[in-house]
């Protein structure tokens, strides 16, 4: 078996995010980077700039929530998963203004893991996951700081469970 190519993977879905999603065009989000972790968007401040010349909070929860949308969705997508992802609930925490452009650095909490959120994708035809999200701000401390709740359903997730796919 092949294993696919992650940066590749990466990259194909912020042009799908950006070619799908108007305001990951508008805010000209791009791939910070990947990893088997983390996932990192870079967003430039300026079309996300507001009347006081830093970062506009909605910009920044949109970021945090785009990165963890686009964390899950890459982890299916290297599985051949083909699932719907939906924020199921956030919260945010805004700590210090960004003057700058700004990256927002999605990974799994601690004590959250892929395996069981696999094996009730693959038993129940979907699945929630916990992700934090972090606009890293000065001298090492976060700017902005998001935790959501992900839900994957699997588009035919009936026939899949019917038929003993998944």
């Amino acid at each position: 078996m092949t294993l696919p190519d992650t940066p590749l993977l990466a990259r194909q879905l912020i042009q799908f995010m950006r070619s799908t999603i108007p305001l990951a065009k508008a805010m000209d989000l791009q791939l910070g980077g990947c990893d088997a972790d983390s996932l990192t968007l870079f967003a430039p401040l300026q079309p996300n700039i507001n009347d006081k010349g830093c970062a506009f909070g909605g910009s920044l929860v949109s970021v945090m929530t785009l990165s963890g949308w686009a964390l899950v969705e890459l982890a299916l997508r290297q599985r051949g998963d083909d699932c719907d992802v939906f924020v199921g609930e956030s919260t945010v925490r805004y700590l210090s203004p960004v003057w700058a452009d700004f990256t927002s650095v999605a990974r799994l909490p601690v004590d959250v893991s892929w395996t069981s959120f696999f094996r009730s994708l693959d038993s129940r035809g979907k699945a929630r996951i916990e992700v934090s999200c972090v606009i890293p701000g000065d001298n090492g401390k976060p700017a902005a700081t998001l935790i959501a709740r992900f839900v994957a359903k699997r588009r035919d997730a009936a026939a899949a469970v019917a038929d003993g796919t998944h």
